[in-house]
């Protein structure tokens, strides 16, 4: 199968910082692949460079076929790319912005609407369509906005953490229309700031100071981490953590929530744990072995030498 992306030796350096170093994988069809990392890991400087808006240093760079580095210009009618702050037009209806944008790719008045209405109504804002959209709110401008991105049919949709500060109930309905994008066939590309969404994809790449760090499913970085995830319910989480930081055989120990998530390197550690907290007078109501999340794994691998 021929990859819808294929990246090589990717690199970006803004004066002495390296944004982006050595990356390289490869997206295929239909896929959902998610790049995950903190802030400054270079996720935002690998999608500008995969649309065409940002040139890279050194590397290679080919989307739908088309060598994005030697015909930026061309690559526009491949991908739609979604940025952080996508620019929509507040003084605009959502009609309004969704013909703009058809406008600019040529798309004709017909196949603008039998585009744009499927969405809308996925959306749940083919009643908003006269409305303002700086009278929308923070979900409903970002699902107007991954309509107006696709209103010219993509092959490739590039998505810049889009569902920062949206609330639970758009962040459920946004994913519902990516999983029909990928049903349909658009190949997705996703910079998430959210690793309960990072579960959601085919396959991620962790970076982290702008290097590629793992490639793969989720399900198969899990097997990566080495040890077991231990989880500890209690009231007092901090003071948890600070006393099973000090304890041997312990990787790493990390609040989450209501509880501590720590890294053990095996099952006789749990009765460690037990006897230490109950020595230093610290409540606690559970001590056992769970399965890693995403994040559990992604702090895990970063820990580990590079």
């Amino acid at each position: 199968m021929t990859s819808e992306i294929a990246v090589a030796h990717l690199a970006k350096r803004f004066g002495t910082t390296a944004a982006v170093s050595e990356v390289t994988f490869a997206v295929e069809p239909g896929e959902i692949f998610g790049l995950v990392g903190p802030d400054g890991a270079g996720k935002s400087t690998i999608l500008r460079m995969l649309a065409g808006v940002m040139r890279p240093d050194r590397g290679t760079i080919a989307v739908d076929g088309v060598d994005v580095v030697k015909s930026p210009e061309q690559v526009k009618g491949h991908v739609s790319y979604m940025p952080q702050r996508f620019g929509l037009y507040e003084d605009l209806t959502v009609d309004e912005n969704i013909r703009f944008y058809a406008d600019l790719f040529g798309v004709d008045a017909a196949t603008r609407e039998a585009r744009a209405r499927p969405l809308l109504d996925a959306s749940d804002m083919s009643r908003f369509r006269k409305r303002l959209a700086g009278q929308l709110s923070g979900g409903m401008k970002q699902k107007l906005g991954l309509t107006c991105s696709l209103v010219h049919a993509p092959k490739v949709l590039l998505l810049d953490e889009p569902t920062t500060g949206v609330d639970p109930l758009s962040r459920r309905d946004f994913w519902r229309i990516l999983f029909k994008l990928r049903e349909s066939g658009v190949t997705l590309v996703i910079a998430t700031a959210y690793l309960d969404e990072a579960e959601r994809c085919n396959r991620l790449a962790l970076l982290h100071h702008g290097s590629l760090r793992y490639c793969d499913t989720p399900a198969a970085l899990k097997r990566r981490m080495s040890g077991m995830l231990v989880v500890v319910s209690s009231p007092a989480p901090r003071a948890v953590r600070d006393r099973l930081q000090r304890l041997p055989g312990l990787g790493n120990v990390v609040m989450v929530g209501d509880g501590v998530h720590v890294v053990a390197d095996s099952e006789g550690r749990i009765a460690d744990m037990r006897r230490a907290l109950t020595a230093a007078e610290i409540p606690f109501s559970a001590v056992e072995r769970t399965e890693p999340s995403v994040e559990d794994v992604f702090m895990a691998l970063l820990k580990e030498p590079a």
